[in-house]
Order: C-alpha cells, then sequence, then structure tokens
C-alpha cells in the first residue's frame, strides 16, 4: 500500500468516525429535545448522517481493495422533509429551553468542523471523484447548518420566526 493510498483511508477512517459521532448526537437529540419539531428534525439528521457513513464505508473498502477511489455518489438531500416539520408546528409554540439552545448550537459546530474538515480534503484530493465526492457531502452538511440555523431561529422566537417565513402582515393589507 503506498503512502498516497494510505492518507486517503486515513482521511475516510476520519470522516467514518464524524459521521458515526453525528448520528449517535442526532439520534439522541431525536428522543430527548425538548421540542417535537426539533426531535423529527434531529431524526432525519440522523438519517443522513447514516447515509453519508454507509457512502464513506463502501469507498474505504473500495479503496483498500483496489487502490482507486471508486465512482460513488451520494444522493441528493432532500431538505425539504426538515424545512417542512417546524413550519407545521402552530404558533403558539413555546420557545425552547437553555439546554435545546444548548444542543443546536453544539449540532452547528458539528456542521462546521465536517464542512471544514471536507473541503480540506476536497482541496488535498488525490482523484477527481474524491473531490467531487468531499465537495458534495460538504454541500450537504451546509444544508444541514441551514436547517438548524433555521431551526435555532425558530425555537428562540416562533413568532418571529413564523412572521418572517411566512411573510404575513398585521397591517390588514
Amino acid at each position: 500500500m503506498d503512502q498516497e493510498q494510505k492518507q486517503t483511508l486515513k482521511a475516510l477512517q476520519a470522516a467514518v468516525q464524524m459521521e458515526i459521532d453525528g448520528k449517535q448526537f442526532y439520534q439522541q437529540l431525536s428522543k430527548t429535545g425538548s421540542n417535537a419539531a426539533g426531535r423529527q428534525l434531529f431524526a432525519i439528521l440522523a438519517l443522513e448522517e447514516d447515509r453519508h457513513l454507509q457512502k464513506f464505508q463502501e469507498i474505504y473498502h473500495a479503496i483498500e481493495a483496489r487502490a482507486a477511489w471508486p465512482d460513488v455518489r451520494i444522493d441528493a438531500a432532500h431538505p425539504e422533509k426538515a424545512a417542512t416539520v417546524f413550519g407545521k408546528m402552530p404558533v403558539g409554540n413555546k420557545g425552547a429551553t437553555a439546554s435545546e439552545l444548548k444542543s443546536v448550537e453544539k449540532a452547528l459546530e458539528i456542521e462546521n468542523k465536517s464542512i471544514d474538515y471536507y473541503l480540506e480534503q476536497a482541496a488535498a484530493a488525490a482523484y477527481t471523484l474524491e473531490k467531487e465526492y468531499y465537495e458534495s457531502i460538504a454541500g450537504q452538511e451546509r444544508t444541514h447548518q441551514a436547517l438548524l440555523l433555521d431551526y435555532f431561529e425558530f425555537i428562540k422566537d416562533p413568532a418571529q420566526w413564523f412572521t418572517m417565513k411566512e411573510h404575513q402582515s398585521l397591517d390588514g393589507g
């Protein structure tokens, strides 16, 4: 096994661990979150991280066996599943607890770390398919980040969130 292959496998091992950690974190929040919309969002994100994990494992085994990056593509993210979760909540929904806000902040840190790592790997990629894959995964992590930011705003001030997202006006016009 040459040095390039070893470095690629090491980077993939780190990616696998990041996805495992993210999946476990989101699974835990999907069970313990104080907000029904958040629990649904975190369950969706756990599934997304699991999809990433499976693909990284597939790539790892292919490189380990053949020493070349396989033509593996990640399915497009489905942010609409998560985006509609808190849009269905009643306007009178109470704001978040301090622990819920901290959980979302931690989730945002995880996503930021993932984005940074995947972009670094894309920049250092030895294979064109590797570069494209890491960029694609970083894009999906950005989608997760945007959903989490949206959810953070929702739980901080649900009434304001609905006003902004639904563009409702109280001026009678």
